[in-house]
């Protein structure tokens, strides 16, 4: 059953065209990610599918549903991370973690799991507008994560995290997938996408180039960034 479907998905700004008649399909249990340059039109497909913003053209559904149609009802289904976000300036990330629990209505949040997971303990005193990069997209990701859901959109999520925490992120989206949850992965970090993709899409000037099965180039010996290059140069 696909969980994401786009059919001739367009998006103009004035006159300029950054998403060109797009054709999609992500099954559930499908770790999927949209690689791409800057400009390349993955942060606008992603705010689309996330009803963030409309279309200009075509129709997208998300769990079997129209998204413009259904706006609220999908994001009550969905987890994002979006792109150079922060969390609200003002809580801190266990009051971050909170409403998300009470927003989401989650009955016995493991808030203290993620608190430690993202190792966020010692910013307990700490309101979020006072946290480093790397501490926000922590505590962004972690509202992801507790927010119990099928499927998630992550916008390059691993940025500003160190290697450590980069691992323990992909081991747990790993983990996700495996126990049937979908994950929409955007992301520049194409040794990423090879880890834990198992197709991806090249999106170029707001149209899909390629899609791989990611097993397949290892089959071959070949790796996502030869295959990028050769598609974007």
């Amino acid at each position: 059953m696909a969980v994401i479907s786009c059919n001739k998905l367009s998006k103009k700004y004035e006159d300029v065209l950054a998403l060109d008649k797009v054709n999609l399909e992500i099954e559930k249990g499908e770790f999927f990610g949209l690689l791409g340059p800057n400009g390349a039109g993955k942060t606008t497909l992603l705010k689309i599918l996330t009803g963030q913003i409309k279309s200009s053209e075509g129709t997208a559904e998300i769990l079997g549903m129209n998204i413009e149609d259904n706006v609220i009802d999908v994001k009550k289904k969905i987890a994002i991370v979006p792109e150079q976000e922060s969390p609200p300036s003002f809580l801190t990330p266990r009051e971050v973690l909170e409403m998300v629990a009470s927003i989401r209505q989650i009955e016995n949040p493991d808030i203290e799991e993620w608190i430690t997971f993202f190792e966020l303990e010692a910013m307990e005193g700490r309101v979020c507008r006072n946290l480093s990069r790397g501490q926000k997209q922590k505590v962004m990701l972690a509202a992801a994560f507790i927010s119990d859901t099928d499927l998630m959109f992550l916008d390059e999520p691993f940025i500003n995290l160190d290697p450590i925490v980069q691992t323990k992120v992909r081991d747990w989206l790993i983990q996700y997938v495996d126990k049937g949850g979908t994950v929409f992965l955007n992301t520049h970090l194409l040794e990423n996408a090879q880890r834990l993709c198992d197709r991806a899409a090249i999106i170029h000037n707001g149209e899909i180039q390629s899609m791989i099965k990611v097993k397949e180039l290892d089959d071959q010996n070949m790796n996502l960034e030869e295959l990028f290059h050769e598609i974007i140069q």
